[in-house]
């Protein structure tokens, strides 16, 4: 057996995790849908960093898996805004958590 299966095999939940949410600016996305809803031109004026074809690609995984909500509004122009479900709320912790990690160990060079 490959080693990298091995790896996936030890950590089912954690892959399945990493399965549902996607590329790495999916994890970018949650965290500024935590500060509540938004329609997309103002969430990709906020993750300037990141294409608009990569925020939608981003934005349509979330959604298919449950975590992004997108709501169509009908006006002229149609409004659409992105918020997140209970489900996409529940990983507002493990977020807090990856940043406490971050600022104690992301920058440090062992």
């Amino acid at each position: 057996m490959e080693p990298q299966k091995e790896e996936a095999q030890g950590y089912p939940n954690i892959c399945a995790v990493l399965q549902i949410l996607g590329a790495k600016w999916a994890f970018l996305a949650i965290a500024e849908l935590s500060k509540g809803p938004k329609r997309f031109n103002q969430l990709h004026r906020d993750l300037a960093i990141v294409k608009t074809q990569s925020l939608t690609d981003a934005l349509r995984h979330l959604e298919q898996n449950g975590i992004v909500r997108r709501q169509v509004f009908p006006t002229v122009p149609v409004t659409v805004e992105y918020s997140l479900t209970e489900k996409g709320m529940d990983f507002q912790l493990s977020l807090q958590e990856m940043e406490k990690w971050a600022v104690k160990w992301g920058a440090k060079e062992e």
